[in-house]
């Protein structure tokens, strides 16, 4: 069986299966009424639509808002296709049908993914019946908020959905009217006919709900009234007043307050502990011991009748640790034993092209340079939380998660209980960015909410525990190696990277019956190098997938993260060398991707490359592919007191088809602020198995003051919508580095940046 067969058929349901549910026409994920939470007097008309007594429309939300806007971009989709007020359209959360997972995801996550000339991910189209689709795809239980892929995923099934409903709406006032269907008009929620008949949405649900409308399309590019126009976001107001709920707003009649404390080398326990003093304190109801649920480390929780009670009995608990059975962890070894791997294993092509052996044999210049990158933690503003009871043998949870159904079965795991007994309340995130992909803190809340016997509980981090414990972007290195010809043309590119691989980690802490037998190639470590646009005639990229025993996850952007500034800045390096201008040079190599040309030029103009700068400033320009969008970022620079200062930061993007266009600004200035902490500050370094950052003294975050200005230019297009709120945190960090070059003269290779 060849390789790529194999890896396909080794993935099961999160590979080939569900690649085969996600290219299913729109209507095959409409559901049905029954999946609609029953509400007194609404009436669903299908899975994701409901109408209640007063025309109001209910939309089943089955994505979190961590900040990206989801919830206002998923009703404006659905008032588009209704012709409702978007305030008219409230959201309810979604249940556990396979109708909400969130395919794109999915299929983002695979370790190969077919491309056309210009880069765009285009999954495999697999055939299949649908009922076994649907009974894998709702066995994976996968409905997450991630990889950039909420719009991408529910574009079609969300407007074909809500156009159902309408019609259906439609079809049962033509039949009370004993009128055509075609002769009634919509507006604001309310039907009319020529005759002077008017209903509202309300007063035909009843009837609608027994009609099955046919041939229905959404409406035309042309028609659209909402979509594309810049829309205030509905869940602005509720934060503003604090009326938004957040995990650690849960406030339920005789809860009790727990916090944690894990033990301090990463993968250790607790080898003895001496509770006496903790629990003589007044207001400290117990201490529980706590197992490595998800992957985590074993630690404790104190519970008490307010959270400073906990912390109060948690100070007072005396703890021996002891070392994981691996060792204690040192990223200075590991960061040695990367650059070992680099020299001398060969790791996993994932692409390939022309003949780059024989161009490099007849190179007459060679350029070789490493690159390397730190772990980082993700930081949130929320730190880790949950509030759960455990009563008769029923679990509730009140949880920020990215991941409702793995949240679900890690509690029904925790309480032995079956899945169906536990109820799931997704709250609004502080913050996600992929740490909340994981569901360690809710089996911690779990065990102590059983401890509890009855009561509800909130357990929640304190941040020196949030940052020693986080599931960190990985440490990666990349060697490069470029052939020059004997006329300086570019004439091979061979990129080697190695670091460890985060899917299959994670697929063993979420569904360690679907990670497979072996550790199959993860993209996510190659994305971003073995992609590029750019022209090169002979290519070769490959990986070496380590294990450092470092518990590693999803961070924004994930591989691209740091993979666009590998390459972007060895892009620059080799302009420099061939004495091109930076942008002359990308675009020369562009000639065969115009989309990614139009993207650079666009960014180039509005940030007046190539005009005059005030004396001690530099721009420094980069593109890059991720999540079907395509970002160019120019970065004007300079150093202050011998201090990096980013004064202006031009974005240009072309995400396709774009529902909210202020959103996108949003996302791309909230994509510059997080990288660019990252690129000036972001470092996690473990000596003994202890992350040495545990605060943001240590591990500071860009501050206002530190902020650039952001200016944001989208490219029209009407291609499909594709992601917003990762793209643009890429090429942050290179467009930065290679302004410093052009300031200084020194070529930036490490993360974060130095001068």
């Amino acid at each position: 069986m060849k390789r790529r067969t194999w890896l396909l058929s080794a993935l099961g349901a999160t590979g080939a299966l569900v690649v085969g549910w996600g290219v299913m026409p729109a209507r095959s994920r409409l559901g049905s009424p029954e999946m609609m939470l029953p509400t007194q007097g609404d009436v669903a008309l299908n899975g994701w639509i409901k109408i209640a007594t007063d025309g109001d429309v209910v939309l089943a939300m089955p994505r979190s808002e961590m900040g990206q806007g989801v919830h206002t971009a998923l009703a404006m989709l659905v008032a588009e296709e209704m012709d409702v007020p978007l305030n008219r359209v409230r959201l309810e959360q979604a249940g556990d049908d396979s109708i909400y997972g969130n395919v794109a995801m999915l299929v983002a996550s695979l370790p190969f993914h077919p491309l056309d000339s210009e880069g765009e991910h285009k999954p495999t189209k697999i055939k299949m019946g649908e009922w076994l689709v649907g009974k894998i795809a709702r066995e994976l239980g996968i409905n997450a908020t991630g990889g950039s892929s909420t719009i991408a995923d529910l574009w079609e099934p969300m407007r074909m959905a809500a156009a159902t409903a309408r019609a259906s709406l439609v079809q049962a006032a033509a039949a009370a009217w004993n009128v055509p269907a075609s002769d009634i008009t919509v507006a604001e929620g309310v039907m009319q006919h020529a005759s002077g008949k008017t209903a509202h949405f309300g007063e035909m649900a009843a009837s609608a709900a027994g009609t099955t409308p046919k041939d229905i399309t959404p409406k035309a590019r042309e028609h659209w009234k909402l979509i594309g126009q810049a829309t205030a976001r509905t869940d602005i107001p509720s934060k503003v007043t604090g009326q938004a709920t957040f995990g650690l707003d849960v406030r339920l009649p005789g809860m009790l307050f727990a916090t944690v404390q894990m033990c301090p080398m990463l993968g250790g326990s607790a080898a003895s502990m001496d509770t006496k003093d903790a629990l003589a304190l007044k207001g400290v109801t117990q201490v529980v011991p706590l197992d490595a649920w998800g992957g985590g480390t074993a630690g404790l929780a104190v519970v008490g009748q307010t959270t400073w009670h906990a912390r109060q009995g948690l100070q007072a608990v005396k703890v021996q640790w002891q070392a994981p059975a691996i060792g204690k962890l040192d990223s200075q070894r590991i960061q040695a034993d990367l650059l070992k791997a680099l020299n001398t294993e060969s790791g996993f092509t994932f692409h390939e092209q022309g003949v780059p052996n024989q161009a490099e044999k007849a190179a007459a210049t060679r350029i070789d340079a490493l690159y390397q990158a730190p772990y980082l933690a993700h930081a949130t503003m929320e730190p880790m939380n949950c509030t759960a009871q455990v009563k008769n043998g029923k679990v509730e949870i009140w949880v920020p998660t990215q991941v409702p159904q793995m949240a679900r079965e890690m509690a029904a795991k925790v309480a032995k209980v079956d899945k169906d007994q536990v109820t799931v309340h997704v709250t609004q995130l502080g913050g996600g960015f992929g740490r909340r992909l994981e569901v360690d803190f809710v089996g911690q809340a779990v065990q102590v909410a059983m401890a509890c016997e009855g009561q509800p509980v909130q357990l929640s981090w304190s941040r020196e525990e949030d940052m020693t414990h986080d599931f960190y972007r990985p440490m990666h290195l990349a060697k490069f190696q470029a052939s020059l010809d004997d006329q300086g043309q570019v004439s091979s590119l061979r990129i080697k990277s190695a670091g460890d691989a985060i899917t299959p980690r994670w697929m063993a802490r979420a569904a360690p019956h679907l990670s497979g037998p072996i550790d199959m190639p993860d993209k996510t470590a190659s994305e971003g190098l073995f992609d590029l646009p750019y022209g090169f005639l002979n290519q070769h990229m490959s990986h070496v997938a380590t294990k450092s025993g470092v518990p590693v996850g999803f961070w924004r952007s994930v591989g691209h993260s740091h993979n666009a500034f590998f390459s972007e800045s060895f892009i620059d390096e080799l302009a420099a060398t061939t004495k091109q201008d930076p942008l002359a040079f990308r675009l020369s190599w562009l000639k065969d991707a115009p989309r990614y040309a139009a993207v650079l030029k666009l960014a180039a103009d509005k940030a007046g490359w190539g005009t005059a700068l005030p004396t001690g400033r530099a721009r420094g320009i980069a593109l890059h592919e991720s999540f079907g969008s395509i970002v160019a970022q120019v970065a004007e620079v300079s150093l202050t007191g011998g201090q990096i200062r980013v004064h202006r930061v031009v974005c240009a993007i072309d995400c396709g088809t774009v529902v909210n266009p202020g959103t996108v600004a949003q996302q791309m200035e909230s994509s510059v602020v997080y990288a660019l902490s990252a690129a000036l500050f972001g470092q996690i370094d473990i000596v003994g198995g202890v992350v040495q950052q545990s605060n943001f003294p240590s591990y500071p975050m860009v501050s206002l003051s530190q902020t650039p200005q952001v200016e944001t230019h989208i490219v029209p297009s009407t291609r499909h919508p594709a992601g917003v709120g990762e793209p643009a945190v890429p090429p942050l960090a290179p467009a930065v580095g290679n302004a410093l070059f052009a300031l200084t003269g020194k070529r930036q290779r490490a993360l974060p940046l130095v001068v």
